[in-house]
């Protein structure tokens, strides 16, 4: 959210009628003492598992506004349809494969790990929400894609730590 209302406040992205409170200075003043108290909470043993279970439901409902906000030409039912499945799917969905790897880095590493996840997390949203301003639908299939081999991953790793106990 962040990123979507630096650019409609600077005038590179614009934002449904709805939601142009998004591209003013109060908004991006408090999306971006958020995003910094966000991150370095990531960077805290055990804050970094609470702050996951919380964010999970709020990835969800700002994927789906931040889509909203900039769908302009679109009949409501439509609109607000593809900010559901599309914003707050893949956005829920990426945050829940972020929620489960920390976790099971926290189990494997005692939380020293988790750090390199955040660090991850952190340059990766920034480099999606940058390049998904310039290429919506190709940044929407390298998403895609990626939480594809995330998802196959972690379910083999699941898989192989489940056969190892038996």
């Amino acid at each position: 959210m962040l990123v979507a209302s630096a650019a409609a406040y600077t005038g590179h992205l614009p934002l449904s009628e709805n939601f142009a409170w998004l591209g003013t200075l109060p908004a991006l003043i408090l999306l971006g003492v958020a995003a910094v108290v966000e991150v370095l909470a990531y960077y805290i043993p055990g804050v970094d598992n609470l702050l996951d279970s919380l964010a999970t439901p709020a990835a969800f409902v700002a994927g789906t506004v931040v889509a909203a906000a900039v769908m302009t030409d679109l009949p409501p039912m439509v609109k607000w349809a593809a900010a559901i499945i599309a914003g707050g799917g893949v956005a829920g969905l990426t945050q829940s494969v972020t929620t489960v790897a920390r976790a099971k880095s926290t189990v494997l590493t005692a939380g020293l790990g988790n750090s390199t996840i955040a660090t991850a997390e952190f340059g990766g949203s920034l480099l999606v929400s940058l390049l998904a301003l310039v290429a919506p639908l190709l940044t929407l299939l390298a998403v895609v894609l990626v939480l594809w081999l995330a998802l196959r991953w972690l379910w083999r790793t699941s898989r192989s730590g489940q056969s190892s106990k038996a």
